[in-house]
């Protein structure tokens, strides 16, 4: 009788380090390992922008001289990526204390929906971040 009602279970298996490429993630996978490492590049380079934040403090002369320096269209970029990685960081922890707080949030279509919104909130900001950025409005 049990062989009769068999369930048919998925198979999870390791996958070998040259199998990243080719592994199809979820989209909430992705936002996921976004959060994470968007969390790691603020935290390593806090001390950084500390330090600039504190030069920038000392006398007009040094902010000057910083403000010459993110004028640079290189420095601008790296200010869009922090930016990026701020918005990406905070939208995906409200989503991820969403899905605490509400279980519904947590099943499949919840969470495929939820990183949508995630990833497109974030590009949007970002894109409006970058606007402001290089001088459209």
């Amino acid at each position: 009788m049990a062989e009769a009602v068999k369930n048919e279970r998925p198979v999870y298996r390791n996958i070998g380090i040259g199998q990243i490429v080719t592994y199809r993630l979820p989209l909430a996978g992705i936002v996921s390992i976004l959060h994470r490492i968007s969390g790691a590049i603020m935290f390593l380079l806090l001390p950084f922008v500390l330090y600039l934040f504190e030069q920038s403090l000392t006398s007009e002369l040094s902010f000057d001289v910083l403000r010459g320096i993110a004028s640079n269209w290189f420095a601008k970029l790296v200010i869009l990526v922090l930016a990026w990685g701020f918005l990406h960081h905070f939208l995906a922890g409200l989503r991820h204390l969403r899905m605490d707080l509400n279980h519904d949030a947590v099943s499949k279509e919840g969470g495929k929906r939820s990183a949508v919104s995630v990833l497109a909130l974030s590009l949007i900001l970002t894109a409006a971040v970058a606007l402001k950025l290089f001088g459209a409005f």
